[in-house]
């Protein structure tokens, strides 16, 4: 499928010349799902995520071709420098020298000691504790260096500190963030102390974050900006209109608009589309809990209670066939997503290849409903021992879900499966809010849609979200990935052996038959989309580089207006 609103040089061009920092003034970016928190240690939504990502750095990123580049660390570890040990035991980093954080202390390997204590402390609920699975111990060889030891060979042994989603926190500032006290630590969590190009100076959650650049950033002619304002707010139609339209901001994040909406303003020629093609895919997940409000709090979506009748494969099976992938790739997205059958489509090495879903079969659907056993009523609504095929679907606010929903609705409903819609804030939904009965870990509805992906080009911690101690918990304050509640012993064993393998040929048999058992033989996990990253930008702003695996923002210490 042609991609046009990508363009492909723009890609790998090299970084302009930057004058010097803060010559350039001020920074506008517009994110319609406002910030809610600054630390992503307790939120994995791109809204957070990506604000904090310019005061917050990890050791290395992931870049555009899917290869580690070193942001902290001097060089990335491998088998052959010695930084990745021949039996995969451990995995040293050793740190660029001379870094500060922004208060102008030294940087050493105790902070990243330190930030692995904190995240797999187990009072806390450390929402990517997955990264750092199967770490035993940490150790501080030197100021510049430090030990990341696991308790069995680790496959792949890169993973912690990798990407945005796992930055190195200041150890003086969150030493007493520790455990349960961590969610409450506001201060830090809204204004953490960084290495990155940027330093916040206001945030107010739900709205704004402000900063200005760092004076102690590693590259003295870094950032161009002055200050930078990160807005949020509004929806998906207005940040285009902001930047493609008005000219009030400089970049906008996440345009998922129907094609037919977003062509008549890059038109305009106020500003660009980029989109970055990742492991990103739109998915719907079907709860295996019951979530039904009668319940009391405390065994709504748990373990204690298996979903009336999406357990029955058949149903789940045939909630699948029903969805025109095709048509709702045409229709909602256009050149910045296409069908697919699976959640895992890049790299494509680990790409199942399973296309059945692709084509929609309605009559395939209600042949096999009827074969269960669920007949339908007078109303078309089918039922099966007193129980009627009627779920509560839940997304975001957005125009292109509200459309996908409607349509998946109307596709359910003709093979005697009623639906019932809710829309929820975006910054409710991915927020993390463990008092928030509307986030997508306690998922208190049959069926929610998003896009999930993963960060790290192999997809192990990814596929570990699946694992039966990932199920969001009370007693873990409901920051668990696992929100289907999907618990399978024998695809935990295939995450062990996952785990334990090094050859790349056999991890990708192995992660093939996981994904597979997710979606196209148990279909607890609906692919839909492979969608890109779409953002917007003014001319006038140079140095975007757009990244599929990385945050939109993730190379923002190198952007600047052009003259």
């Amino acid at each position: 499928m042609k991609r046009s609103v990508i363009s492909v040089l723009a890609l790998f061009a090299a970084s302009p010349a930057i004058a010097g920092r803060g010559t350039d003034g001020e920074l506008r970016i517009l994110y319609w799902q406002a910030a809610t928190v600054l630390n992503p240690y307790l939120s994995t939504g791109a809204k957070d995520t990506d604000p904090a990502s310019m005061v917050i750095e990890p050791l290395a990123v992931v870049a555009p071709d899917g290869s580690f580049q070193p942001r902290l660390a001097a060089e990335i570890p491998t088998l052959e420098n010695g930084g990745i040990a021949a039996d995969y035991s451990s995995v040293t980093w050793r740190l660029k020298p001379d870094l500060k954080w922004s208060d102008g202390t030294p940087f050493t390997a105790e902070d990243v000691a330190f930030t692995a204590q904190y995240c797999m402390d187990p009072e806390f609920g450390c929402a990517v504790l997955q990264e750092f699975e199967g770490i035993a111990s940490v150790d501080v060889l030197d100021p510049t260096t430090v030990r990341l030891n696991f308790s069995e060979p680790k496959y792949p042994p890169l993973q912690a500190f990798i990407g945005g989603r796992t930055p190195v926190l200041q150890k003086a500032q969150f030493a007493s963030c520790l455990g349960a006290a961590g969610a409450s630590c506001t201060e830090q969590n809204f204004g953490p102390i960084g290495t990155g190009p940027f330093v916040v100076t206001a945030f107010q959650p739900g709205d704004v974050v402000q900063f200005t650049a760092n004076p102690h950033y590693r590259d003295p002619n870094k950032p161009a900006f002055a200050t930078a304002t990160v807005k949020g707010g509004g929806d998906a139609m207005a940040a285009a209109r902001t930047v493609l339209e008005t000219g009030e901001f400089d970049f906008a994040w996440n345009m998922q608009l129907a094609p037919e909406i977003v062509a008549p303003m890059e038109a305009q020629g106020k500003g660009v589309l980029v989109a970055s093609f990742g492991p990103m895919v739109e998915r719907i997940e079907l709860n295996q809990t019951d979530p039904s409000p009668t319940l009391p709090e405390g065994q709504r979506s748990t373990m204690a209670r298996p979903h009336p009748f999406l357990a029955d494969p058949a149903v789940r099976k045939a909630l699948s066939m029903a969805i025109d992938r095709q048509l709702i790739a045409e229709l909602a997205y256009g050149p910045s997503g296409m069908a697919t059958c699976t959640i895992v489509p890049m790299p494509t090495a680990y790409d199942p290849g399973n296309n059945d879903c692709l084509q929609q079969d309605i009559a395939g659907a209600n042949a096999l409903l009827d074969d269960a056993g669920w007949t339908k009523g007078a109303d078309g609504i089918r039922t099966k021992d007193g129980v009627e095929l009627r779920l509560l679907f839940q997304t975001t606010v957005n125009a292109v879900r509200q459309d996908e929903q409607s349509l998946v609705k109307q596709w359910w409903s003709e093979i005697g499966v009623a639906t019932d819609l809710k829309t929820i804030d975006n910054a409710a939904f991915f927020g993390g809010d463990a008092g928030s009965p509307d986030t997508r870990q306690k998922f208190y509805a049959d069926a929610q849609m998003f896009t999930d992906a993963f960060y790290i080009p192999d997809p192990a911690s990814f596929l570990n979200k699946f694992v039966c101690d990932r199920i969001p918990t009370a007693e873990n304050q409901w920051q668990g990935q696992n929100s289907i509640r999907f618990c399978d012993p024998a695809y935990d064993e295939n995450m062990a052996l996952l785990h334990q393998t090094a050859e790349a040929s056999k991890r990708q048999e192995i992660a093939k038959e996981m994904t597979a058992t997710l979606t196209a033989d148990g279909n607890f996990v609906l692919p839909l989309i492979h969608r890109g990253m779409v953002s917007a930008h003014a001319n006038s702003l140079t140095g975007i580089l757009a990244n599929g695996w990385e945050g939109q923002l993730w190379n923002v210490a190198d952007w600047s207006r052009a003259e």
